[in-house]
């Protein structure tokens, strides 16, 4: 598995930072301002967990965070990574979402 460059989503219109971050919650690549979501991450770990039991899944897709700062989606990658990525309105999370996408795919292959 290699660590991709998340300056290609930050590169994208709109898309103020990026952060990989290992099942240990330790960063794997960044790219722009990660500080404030590795203080999110662990947070936002626990509301998915308690979603998923309370909702008897095992698995979840995204959590859309929307902060006073922008928007922030979290989403997992393989191996209980998780990247997140901070962005500047809600309109772009389609885009979001594709970029997200591909970055992801990458890990994959």
């Amino acid at each position: 598995m290699t660590t991709p460059d998340l300056s290609t989503l930050t590169e994208g219109r709109g898309i103020r930072s990026a952060a990989l971050f290992g099942a240990q919650s330790e960063l794997l690549a960044q790219s722009g301002n990660h500080e404030d979501m590795a203080s999110l991450l662990t947070p936002a770990q626990a509301i998915v967990q308690t979603l998923e039991q309370t909702l008897g899944t095992g698995s979840w897709n995204d959590l859309l965070l929307d902060l006073d700062s922008g928007p922030v989606l979290l989403t997992p990658g393989p191996s209980g990574q998780v990247l997140a990525v901070g962005f500047d309105e809600l309109s772009s999370l389609g885009r979001v979402r594709l970029s997200v996408g591909r970055v992801l795919d990458s890990l994959t292959n």
